[in-house]
């Protein structure tokens, strides 16, 4: 016998999932994105800083990734079939994945470039580079604002988040690197604070990239210690075993469980089937944050059962 239970720790809202919460948030971050992206390009080109440039290649990354969590989110919404039970759930991740391979292209562009620079120097227009970065700097940390709290939630959010603390930090560098310019005259302080944007926007995907890879070779959720779980089955009055137990996650915010529990059969006759599984609920809904448990109650010996019928 299988059941399934929503315990009550829920990640998303009804209806949808983590990242659908923040919808708003993702639309109005995608505003200022493309808005500073076009301001930094005029700026690049007016001051010839390889480093503002830099920054609005990444800004229009952010742009690209904001608007597939957006297209995520519309078909992850979409109802569940007969043929696709959870929907389009995984579509988030997905978007997630994409998101990453881009960060990682143009984190590779800005290094060339910088590299380049340092071959053939040329003139960076200092004062007009402050400016454009601190418009930059501001709009960065507003939406930085905007997604604080999403980015704990949801995988996309958070990518959206540690883009724009990326883009925060390298308008940062683009300051630093024209008031070098301005006092000093040093040329290369543009691709170098190019070359810093780079390196800044590698390390972040990568973390990210693996966490989306999990998700995506359903490994266990990183907060569900699949040792303890089982333990906490197996100390369960009238447990003898527990098998197939499998914990993944579909999207963020939608952590699954499932196993088959080997109860005494004198156990399951006396409490019956229905009080067991309210046990076995409780039991995980206490103590690890999974949002649909399913479990499949046998007697003993059912095991073997299973192994004559497969063979």
């Amino acid at each position: 016998m299988g059941a399934g239970h929503d315990h009550g720790h829920s990640h998303a809202p009804a209806g949808g999932t983590a990242t659908a919460a923040y919808v708003g948030t993702l639309r109005v971050a995608l505003s200022i994105t493309l808005t500073v992206m076009v301001v930094e390009i005029v700026g690049g080109i007016l001051a010839d800083s390889l480093a503002l440039v830099a920054d609005a290649a990444h800004m229009a990354t952010d742009g690209l990734g904001l608007g597939m969590a957006l297209l995520a989110i519309h078909f992850a919404n979409r109802p569940a079939t007969g043929n696709r039970t959870f929907g389009y759930a995984r579509a988030e991740i997905l978007a997630a994945l994409a998101n990453c391979l881009l960060l990682l292209g143009v984190g590779g562009y800005v290094l060339y470039e910088a590299i380049q620079r340092f071959v053939t120097p040329a003139g960076t227009e200092g004062g007009l580079t402050i400016v454009f970065g601190a418009i930059g700097l501001v709009a960065n940390m507003i939406s930085l604002t905007l997604l604080m709290r999403g980015q704990k939630e949801s995988l996309n959010v958070r990518g959206a988040f540690l883009e724009v603390a990326a883009d925060a930090l390298g308008s940062l560098a683009v300051i630093v690197s024209a008031v070098v310019i301005l006092t000093t005259g040093w040329e290369a302080a543009d691709p170098i604070a190019s070359l810093v944007i780079g390196l800044m926007i590698v390390p972040r995907t990568v973390k990210l990239l693996r966490e989306t890879l999990d998700v995506l070779l359903e490994s266990a959720p990183k907060d569900v210690d699949m040792v303890e779980v089982r333990a906490h089955i197996l100390a369960l009055d009238g447990v003898e075993d527990v098998h197939d137990l499998h914990a993944w996650t579909i999207t963020s915010g939608m952590p699954v469980l499932s196993a088959h529990v080997v109860v005494r059969s004198d156990v399951l006759s006396a409490i019956g089937h229905e009080k067991m599984l309210h046990e076995l609920q409780n039991c995980l809904g206490d103590h690890f944050d999974v949002e649909h448990c399913t479990f499949q109650l046998e007697p003993s010996g059912h095991a073997e059962h299973e192994a004559r019928l497969c063979h």
